[in-house]
């Protein structure tokens, strides 16, 4: 690495965007030049995709390739447990333990480290909330920064060819666990992510929707048109999807289908 060497460890947390390695930024090109471990968390052979993914973007960027490579299984998330929150903290929990153990041993004194999250760190990812953790505690001392990325609400936008906002209207982002207590009031376009089982039958009648599944990638789908004229074929293309690649990334946007208050 040029310049003096760094006094401390440090993390890179890098946007990779959702899922084309064109979505990189010129900032995140050039961070991945500084790493010298890249760790990776395995979420099992079915999500095998994302990290094959991650490896391409790397050799397809990285100029000097002096790097590698620290691959660890996922800790085990217990989704049984029927309180959401305690559910999610305690894995993060056991994903901060592997963290710390991964930048005390597998890093050197004055290395540079990245986790490559998907999407943007700082949408509905763990890891900067996992890194605080980490440095609360005191027991590993390492400085951090975050490169944004491209996510998936801004892929969706850009490949349906529509802005998220319209005059004089509220946007709101929400995940589909949220989503299950109805659409709010006031609000005229919902951005939607982690929806599992897409329940949508019981919302109005006055919603188009514009939905998007490995947005960016190959695979890439696209839907968009009224709600309840699109479900079933949504729910049929979702169902085929995750039997053929053992796993599906979507995300998508509710909008009432009300003429533009302000045009």
């Amino acid at each position: 690495m040029a310049g003096e060497p760094r006094a401390t460890k440090k993390i890179l947390v890098i946007g990779i965007g959702a899922g084309n390695p064109d979505y990189l930024t010129i900032q995140a090109v050039n961070a991945l030049s500084q790493v010298d471990v890249f760790f990776i968390v395995d979420k099992g052979r079915e999500k095998g995709d994302l990290n094959r993914i991650r490896r391409e973007i790397c050799q397809r960027f990285i100029v000097n390739p002096a790097y590698r490579w620290v691959e660890v299984p996922d800790p085990v998330r217990d989704a049984a447990d029927p309180c959401y929150r305690t559910d999610v903290d305690s894995w993060r929990a056991k994903r901060g333990d592997l963290y710390r153990s991964l930048i005390a041993d597998e890093m050197k004194k004055g290395e540079c480290g990245a986790f490559l999250v998907w999407g943007d760190p700082a949408l509905y990812d763990g890891t900067l909330p996992i890194l605080e953790r980490i440095l609360a505690e005191g027991r590993v001392r390492f400085e951090y920064e975050v490169i944004p990325g491209i996510s998936s609400m801004q892929a969706l936008a850009a490949r349906h060819r529509i802005a998220l906002n319209r005059i004089g209207e509220a946007i709101q982002i929400t995940t589909g666990r949220r989503l299950a207590g109805g659409f709010p009031d006031h609000v005229d376009n919902l951005v939607v992510f982690l929806d599992a089982d897409m329940d949508l039958g019981s919302l109005p009648d006055d919603i188009d929707i514009y939905w998007g599944a490995y947005l960016g990638m190959e695979d890439e789908v696209l839907v968009s048109g009224k709600l309840k004229a699109l479900l079933p074929d949504i729910e049929r293309i979702r169902k085929a999807k995750k039997a053929e690649k053992g796993w599906i990334m979507d995300t998508y946007l509710l909008r009432r289908n009300t003429p533009d208050k302000n045009p």
